[in-house]
């Protein structure tokens, strides 16, 4: 196929066009696979519906990086290609990758342009699986008019596939196209985020799939997609767990060797320690507010308030089980009332969640060193 060779800095890809129908035969569509919530349910799909049915069958990985496809902007996109006459269809590029290592044979005359060789396998699409899933059911409604249909393409080869993740990673934290959390859940794996955000990353992705988690599934990473009860967004445990890291970097150094899985067991202690002293009102958030998002989010900063307790780390490394914590913590028994959802912001008044959590974090505080 007849391509541009584009180099910036040590980078090189490509830019070619498609067919439409040559294109759709070549990629692949994939998602990120979260264990529980985010495939829709067999039981629930319409044989008339089309685009779920689509959406249903595409394969799931946690590999993956590209967040599900949303039906409704699918069907929107589609329309859009109904009734687009002047205007191009597709003005963008879409980003395809593979990681076959392609040929490149310059034509005569130019350094650039020349014929570069097709991969084996398919494509990987880093950015614009909705318009090519709109193009797919276009074609379907619209043959004749789909092989009129050019596609614009920038082409990546011979990378690994981390890199097709960080190449997401970068297009799509500089907006709001996806939510903050699935972000979060790939920092780990881009080579430009600080140690400490990747860090942070994987002890929060522990604190979500881990067995033994107090948070196991509670952890909402799906931005609102799953159908099971979620008491905080990763992006939020993130925010505090990064400032624990950032703030006792050199202790986790030293201590937990700087290893995500023993920072998780520091987390997990903690947690489980405080759940043993408040299960009475622990996961009941329909009644009282102690498992929702302001009261998790102070809890791990009374954490990084207990990280510089050294009698107390010293008898958690020592014992390594949730004891020694649910001993420092059982004032906070006499404290349920107070987490009781009936009133609860007027007994902790403030002008946004920021403030309440200040409020919140320094009334646990008190009751453990006042």
């Amino acid at each position: 196929m007849l391509a541009t060779r584009i180099t910036q800095k040590e980078g090189t890809f490509y830019f070619i066009a498609y067919k439409a129908s040559d294109l759709l035969e070549k990629v692949r569509f994939t998602s990120r696979y979260y264990f529980e919530g985010e495939e829709i349910a067999q039981s629930k799909l319409s044989e008339h519906d089309d685009v779920a049915q689509f959406i249903a069958g595409i394969e799931r990985s946690e590999k993956g990086f590209q967040r599900v496809l949303n039906r409704q902007k699918i069907k929107q996109i589609v329309n859009f290609y109904e009734t687009v006459v002047a205007q191009p269809m597709i003005p963008g590029t879409v980003l395809l990758f593979t990681d076959e290592t392609l040929r490149f044979q310059k034509v005569e005359g130019s350094e650039s342009v020349g014929h570069l060789s097709e991969p084996k396998g398919k494509y990987l699409v880093i950015d614009g699986q909705h318009r090519l899933a709109g193009l797919h059911f276009f074609q379907q409604k619209h043959p004749d008019q789909s092989a009129q249909v050019e596609v614009p393409c920038l082409l990546f080869d011979g990378r690994s596939a981390d890199f097709a993740t960080e190449m997401f990673v970068i297009i799509n934290s500089t907006h709001t196209r996806i939510n903050r959390s699935h972000l979060v859940d790939l920092y780990e794996k881009v080579s430009w985020e600080s140690p400490e955000k990747k860090f942070a990353a994987k002890v929060a992705n522990l604190l979500y799939s881990e067995s033994d988690s107090p948070l196991q599934y509670k952890i909402n990473r799906l931005g609102g997609r799953s159908k099971q009860e979620k008491w905080i967004l990763q992006s939020e445990v993130f925010n505090e767990l990064l400032k624990v890291v950032t703030a006792h970097k050199r202790w986790i150094e030293s201590h937990l060797d700087m290893k995500a899985e023993r920072c998780y067991a520091l987390v997990r202690d903690y947690l489980k320690g405080v759940k043993d002293v408040m299960g009475e009102v622990w996961g009941q958030n329909e009644r009282y507010m102690f498992t929702r998002d302001v009261t998790l989010k102070a809890l791990i900063r009374v954490l990084d308030d207990l990280v510089v307790d050294r009698k107390l780390i010293s008898a958690w490394e020592d014992e390594r089980s949730h004891q020694p914590f649910a001993e420092l913590v059982k004032p906070w028994a006499t404290l349920t009332k107070d987490f009781r959802a009936d009133g609860f912001y007027e007994r902790f008044p403030a002008k946004g969640q920021l403030e309440r959590v200040r409020k919140i974090h320094q009334r646990l505080l008190d009751a453990i060193v006042g």
